[in-house]
């Protein structure tokens, strides 16, 4: 990670300090020229203003003082000025400065004593100006190209101070025990939040494995007995050749077999949710689904029917969620309702409630929060099997929230067990 940060940071900087090293370059010429037109601009205010006197100009170190006619022809007893043609003596007049040759012009027009027009001017060399700018270039480069390596040494340094203790936390992490956890930085910074991320990510993958052995032992368990049934039946076909014995075990054995069928479509249903398989939701009507489900009944089940409801419910869910959540709620209701089993569909503004009601001996408050978990038998009041496998309820649970809703359970007003199920009501579809 040090040599990706550094890298781009170097070029980032190098390629900056380059840009700042030839703009700074082409500036040094015309930077050069403001300094001398300055200086020249300020010598010839004391000029003009001697020559206006009637007195020549003071020589100034490091300059050329001359006093021209208007023509460009000199009248302090000097030679001809060179490098100042008609063309530049008229620019010289307008004010503008002239580089001619090696020298640097300026000049003003001043009125002498006797009420002529003099035009005063101050030149200075610029020998050396081209040199001056290359060597001047070349330098800001090489001084560019040290800026960068020293700002990628300086990034490369900070860097790895930076990520020393991510390194630290790195094996702390590959000699963390089970069970353990990273300890957490005094400072509320990123590596805190860091920490903290990867105890509660160690605490879920704790809590799937912990989930996931207990799933396993369950499951070995459940399918253990019917598979067991199974075998000591038919061994007893085997060694009891009688045909209504036989007759007797094979139904048994059919029996079995369907019990371990529909165990198996249940642990095959969840693992799917566990896996995070969930098909796409769509508007779902309860009154119809839940009319479907009464009608499903086994022959023998107490009475139920779906309380008066009037119009529809739509429910956000899918179709075989909602067909498996009514499907085991009823079933559990046959195994505990004496006379009766009451379905009631409840629309909302944004949720749809389907209540089951038996009037059985209900669940005791002690058990509610435990009966949807997997593989949690709460232990029959009438002293016999209730025959379940103890993930009808869990598989309920699983579909109903993981669309959003919830499930509980409480007090039927007949006596018995009340389970609710509350799903978002479909946006899309209005109840008739």
């Amino acid at each position: 990670m040090w040599l990706r940060i550094t890298l781009p940071a170097a070029v980032v900087t190098l390629a900056v300090l380059v840009g700042f090293a030839v703009l700074a370059g082409r500036g040094l010429g015309p930077l050069r020229l403001a300094s001398a037109d300055a200086e020249l601009g300020a010598a010839l205010g004391p000029a003009g203003a001697a020559v206006s006197a009637g007195r020549p100009p003071a020589p100034v170190d490091g300059m050329v003082v001359r006093v021209l006619d208007t023509a460009g022809a000199p009248v302090d007893g000097g030679g001809p000025v060179p490098g100042l043609g008609q063309g530049e003596v008229r620019a010289l007049k307008a004010g503008t400065s002239v580089h001619s040759g090696a020298m640097a012009w300026r000049g003003t027009v001043v009125p002498a004593p006797d009420g002529s027009l003099r035009l005063v001017v101050a030149g200075t060399g610029l020998v050396g100006l081209d040199s001056a700018v290359r060597t001047g270039s070349t330098w800001l480069l090489w001084a560019a190209l040290v800026g960068a390596v020293l700002a990628a040494i300086a990034t490369w340094f900070v860097v790895r101070m930076a990520l020393r203790p991510v390194e630290r936390m790195r094996r702390s992490l590959r000699a963390l025990p089970p069970g353990e956890r990273l300890p957490v930085p005094r400072a509320h910074d990123e590596l805190r939040a860091l920490a903290e991320d990867f105890n509660a990510l160690l605490a879920r993958q704790e809590e799937s494995s912990r989930r996931l052995r207990r799933f396993t032992g369950d499951a070995a368990h459940e399918l253990r007995s019917p598979v067991a049934s199974i075998r000591v039946q038919a061994e007893v076909a085997v060694a009891n050749p009688d045909p209504e014995l036989a007759q007797e075990t094979l139904a048994d054995v059919l029996d079995e077999a369907e019990r371990l069928s529909a165990l198996l479509d249940q642990l095959l249903a969840l693992a799917r949710s566990d896996a995070g398989e969930v098909p796409p939701a769509e508007p779902v009507e309860l009154v119809t689904e839940a009319r479907d489900a009464v009608a499903r009944m086994p022959a023998g089940a107490p009475p139920a029917r779906v309380n008066g409801v009037v119009g529809s419910a739509w429910a956000h869910a899918a179709h075989a969620e909602v067909e498996l959540v009514l499907n085991n709620l009823l079933r559990n209701a046959c195994r505990y309702a004496r006379s009766q089993i009451v379905v009631s569909v409840v629309p909302g503004r944004s949720s749809v409630r389907v209540v089951v009601d038996d009037d059985g001996p209900g669940v005791p408050p002690e058990h509610r929060d435990r009966v949807f978990d997997r593989f949690y038998r709460v232990a029959d009041d009438r002293s016999r099997s209730s025959g379940g496998s103890g993930l009808g309820l869990a598989m309920v649970a699983e579909a109903v929230r993981r669309r959003g809703g919830r499930v509980t359970v409480g007090e039927s007003p007949e006596g018995g067990a009340r389970f609710q199920v509350t799903w978002r009501r479909a946006g899309n579809v209005s109840a008739s």
